[in-house]
């Protein structure tokens, strides 16, 4: 498999090992999925690897899926997280930083839909953030000489960023490469 053909990248997250191993199961050959018994697990899985979705039960033993949540935006986390939860819903979760709520039990079709959803949502926007990214780093690669570029640390940031954020929407979206293209056919350069 090529980098271009990487699956989306999937993290279940649930004490009950069978029901973790059960939703992994239903997301084979939609995601590449990884499975964490444990809010602690979870936290280390998505510090180890690009996470793109953390599917996360609320009520766990020890550190909770609320406190998952927390720590997941105290780091900053860049992908999307499904709360998948027994736990009925109130008006709590308005203010919770998810991005869709499950209530178990949840059919095979509708935790592939979900998945296949967020990561809809999350290529896009990193679509949006690789355009901003590359086009300026394309107007400085037209226009600045090569040893300057090659010795400026944001350039070089950039650049990393850059393609850092191209593999994620590659990754996320099927038909992204479309969308590349006609990118990458905008002259940015000072005739």
């Amino acid at each position: 498999m090529s980098e271009h053909d990487e699956l989306p990248r999937a993290l279940v997250v649930d004490d009950e090992r069978e029901v973790a191993d059960a939703y992994a199961l239903r997301l084979r050959g939609l995601c590449d999925v990884e499975t964490a018994y444990d809010g602690e697990g979870a936290l280390a899985a998505v510090r180890d690897r690009e996470i793109d979705v953390v599917l996360l039960d609320r009520h766990m033993p020890g550190m909770s899926g609320d406190d998952v949540l927390d720590e997941l935006e105290t780091m900053d986390f860049d992908g999307r997280v499904i709360m998948i939860t027994a736990i009925d819903p109130t008006f709590d979760i308005l203010d919770m930083p998810f991005d869709d709520y499950l209530c178990k039990p949840v059919d095979r079709e509708d935790v592939r839909a979900a998945v296949t959803q967020q990561c809809t949502v999350l290529g896009y926007a990193t679509l949006g953030a690789y355009f901003s990214v590359e086009s300026k780093r394309q107007v400085i690669a037209t226009e600045l000489p090569a040893d300057e570029r090659d010795s400026h640390e944001e350039y070089q940031r950039q650049h990393a960023r850059s393609q850092r954020l191209e593999r994620r929407a590659r990754r996320l979206l099927g038909d992204a490469a479309e969308l590349l293209d006609a990118f990458d056919d905008v002259t940015r350069e000072n005739r």
